[in-house]
């Protein structure tokens, strides 16, 4: 049960989901890490409160579209450089306010997302501009439980 009134979280990937480290090969992009408790979060309880689940990220991953699906998260929006005109059409998409909406980050991209969102949180090791703004700062760095802490930290609140 949301006992809040968030009805819909929006992610970043690159230092939120994973750690933020790009590991290329002479082919391209090799391997992203994503932690278990971040998945367990986003595939059980978030459908359980009745949350959606969303990723905006500036990069265009096969890997974040295979864990994405894995972890049956409702939209996908890759190659975004530009996240608030797809943050908004999602508002609109599941009838959201601002008060209706989380988002974690950890960069300067997100900023502009954040400005526009009810309740902000961001990873231990996201970038000063970004922590200074965050309602929620996770004890753990981004691919190490940050979005699983975030996720608790919305779960848990009482408006």
């Amino acid at each position: 049960m949301n006992n809040g009134k968030i009805k819909l979280l929006v992610m970043d990937v690159d230092g939120t989901l994973t750690d933020g480290k790009i590991n290329m090969g002479c082919k391209g992009e090799v391997f992203k890490s994503f932690n278990i408790k971040d998945g367990y979060a986003i595939n059980e309880m978030l459908p359980a409160a009745g949350i959606v689940s969303a990723i905006i990220t500036g990069r265009t991953s096969d890997i974040v579209a295979n864990r994405a699906a894995e972890l049956h998260i409702d939209e996908v929006h890759q190659g975004k450089h530009d996240k608030l005109d797809t943050l908004h059409n999602l508002m609109q998409k599941y009838g959201c306010t601002r008060e209706n909406v989380a988002y974690i980050g950890d960069d300067i991209l997100d900023i502009v997302c954040m400005r526009e969102c009810g309740l902000v949180g961001c990873p231990a090791d996201s970038c000063r501009q970004v922590i200074d703004i965050a309602d929620f700062v996770a004890p753990h760095r981004g691919g190490d439980g940050a979005v699983r802490d975030f996720i608790e930290f919305i779960l848990e609140r009482k408006d």
